[in-house]
């Protein structure tokens, strides 16, 4: 059978393979390395959007389609019969998590003003100093999946409390359901938002949402730019009652003329947060492990199901 990989490096990073699999490198949908029969386990090129599923309905024996990006939100419900679509639950979890708490330390701290501070040449201790600190904050992070678990771990040695939400209460675990935000979001000093895209996340965080909480509070939104409610965002920012450190927007990119670029209360990095040097062989260690799952006849992790 062919597997399709969408980086050359990734042969080398994919550990023993069964003698009859076929590995190739597929860059883009148009320059196909080799005729499309045979390809049972494609991977399609990292935070690929909805155009590459285009290719899809072109290979007659696809069975597996592994995504390198833990957000299916651009490939759910639109599998052909029979194809399986797995994420990359567990690929991200350290570089997400490091961006969340360096987000949190960097608004916290004031280091967004300290550096547009520095471009200027000034020394800018009277007017920003004493600043915030995550020392005894009230962390709330919205999906308590393995994303937020690491969230938590890394910022548990900073002296903060945490409530956990997830789509469905796990009273057991300590974590509420969705349904509870309106009355846990104005206890909370910092809102992470780490929720995959679906229908019943897309505009979570609307008007209501960012009413909800309190006056000097920091939202971060490491998820999906859907979502977060663009308007409502930019309306709540622009009073400077709350704060945003966003890596994602909708829509990406985020156009030159949007307010979010030039407002001193946002932090906005390009959807970076999985961007690291380790993504590739964290990445191609589980697509390894995948294919030989599939090869064996055994049963693939993280399947998605519902969305996610």
């Amino acid at each position: 059978m062919k597997v399709w990989i969408p980086h050359e490096a990734g042969l080398d990073l994919l550990g023993e393979l069964p003698p009859d699999v076929t590995v190739e490198t597929v860059e883009h949908p148009d320059r196909l390395p080799s005729p499309v029969t045979d390809v049972r386990f494609w991977v399609p090129p990292f935070l690929a959007g909805s155009d590459a599923t285009a290719l899809l309905h072109g290979l007659p024996d696809l069975a597996v389609v592994q995504l390198l990006s833990a957000g299916a939100d651009a490939w759910a419900g639109r599998m052909p019969d029979g194809v399986t679509l797995c994420d990359a639950r567990g690929v991200h979890d350290p570089s997400t998590a490091e961006w969340v708490v360096t987000a949190i330390l960097a608004q916290l701290r004031a280091f967004p003003t300290f550096v547009r501070a520095q471009a200027r040449g000034q020394w800018a201790y009277d007017g920003v100093a004493p600043t915030d600190e995550l020392t005894g904050k009230r962390v709330l992070i919205v999906g308590a999946g393995s994303i937020g678990t690491a969230v938590r771990d890394r910022l548990a040695p900073f002296e903060v409390s945490f409530t956990l939400v997830a789509r469905t209460a796990r009273p057991e675990q300590g974590v509420h359901g969705v349904e509870e935000l309106p009355r846990l979001l104005p206890e909370a000093d910092v809102v992470v938002v780490l929720v995959p895209l679906t229908e019943q996340t897309r505009g979570l965080i609307d008007k209501a949402f960012l009413a909800a909480m309190p006056d000097g509070a920091l939202l971060v939104n490491a998820a999906r730019g859907p979502v977060a409610v663009t308007e409502a965002l930019v309306a709540e920012l622009g009073t400077g009652r709350i704060s945003a450190a966003l890596d994602v927007t909708d829509p990406e990119p985020l156009p030159a003329d949007s307010p979010l670029w030039t407002m001193p209360n946002v932090l906005l990095t390009p959807h970076v947060a999985g961007s690291v040097r380790g993504l590739l062989p964290r990445a191609y260690r589980l697509v390894g492990d995948q294919v030989r799952r599939f090869a064996a006849g055994q049963p693939l992790i993280n399947a998605v199901v519902d969305g996610y």
